[in-house]
């Protein structure tokens, strides 16, 4: 089973990393512009623009969380549409792989992906930040913040990769899922914005109190605990809807 998923997880990596062309060959630059400029946005050129805050306001937390959500929803709406479109999903699907291997490999894939670019873009903006404001010792980020920020980019990731791969599974083409996914996405950062406006006062009020009162590691905690709900029921989601056999008439 691990061997398997194994499998699935390196074939997706390989596509993503060297994009696969029309003639059906590895495009090695095209595949690699995308994550060189990911890096060099969130690598370089943010954390030279916020200085020494990139490494010690604990804000930052927003931003681990923040970039495997978009980074992973643009690789799994190819997961199971993109293989519709290129019909591969036939061949697949007929293989001695099991529904489970298939569906977790392409699931840590897209965790692996999103995470390890986050990871990547974080090592070098602390570098970023050190040689451009150099203090007279390193800048690094404080082991706790470093911590949470690493769990929850990870638990993002997953609630990213759960829910496109659903999505994915459910989608005629690869622009209808990453349309949807979209969608998923704005409802997500907005939709909490705009329900605490439409609050009566007092309640934003308490509400805000509340959360006032409560140190960063109750916050962080509780992120993470919602984080984890949802990736688990994401997964249970997308585990009751990948059927070989409904795929295949799809």
């Amino acid at each position: 089973m691990i061997t398997d998923i194994s499998t699935v997880m390196l074939k997706e990596l390989k596509e993503w990393l060297f994009q696969r062309g029309n003639s059906g060959r590895g495009n090695f630059r095209g595949g690699w512009v995308g994550q060189l400029v990911f890096i060099g946005i969130f690598g370089i050129f943010l954390p030279f623009q916020i200085g020494p805050d990139w490494v010690n306001n604990p804000m930052a937390l927003a931003y681990w969380s923040w970039v495997p959500l978009f980074m992973v929803s643009g690789v799994t709406a190819d997961a199971f549409a993109g293989e519709r479109e290129r019909h591969t999903l036939e061949t697949l699907l007929a293989s001695r792989l099991s529904d489970r291997a298939i569906l977790f490999g392409k699931i840590a894939a897209a965790v692996a992906y999103g995470w390890g670019l986050t990871i990547a873009s974080l090592i070098l903006g602390v570098l970023t930040v050190n040689v451009a404001f150099w203090p007279g010792h390193v800048l690094m980020y404080a082991p706790w913040l470093a911590g949470s920020g690493l769990a929850l980019s990870l638990l993002a990731a997953g609630l990213s990769a759960t829910a496109g791969v659903l999505i994915s599974l459910r989608a005629s083409s690869v622009r209808q899922a990453v349309q949807t996914m979209g969608i998923a996405i704005m409802v997500v950062l907005f939709v909490p914005i705009f329900g605490l406006r439409a609050l009566p006062a007092e309640t934003q009020a308490r509400l805000m109190q509340t959360l006032g009162g409560a140190n960063l590691s109750q916050i962080v905690w509780g992120a993470a605990a919602v984080l984890l709900t949802a990736d688990a029921v994401l997964l249970l989601a997308a585990m009751a809807r990948f059927r070989r056999a409904r795929l295949i008439l799809d």
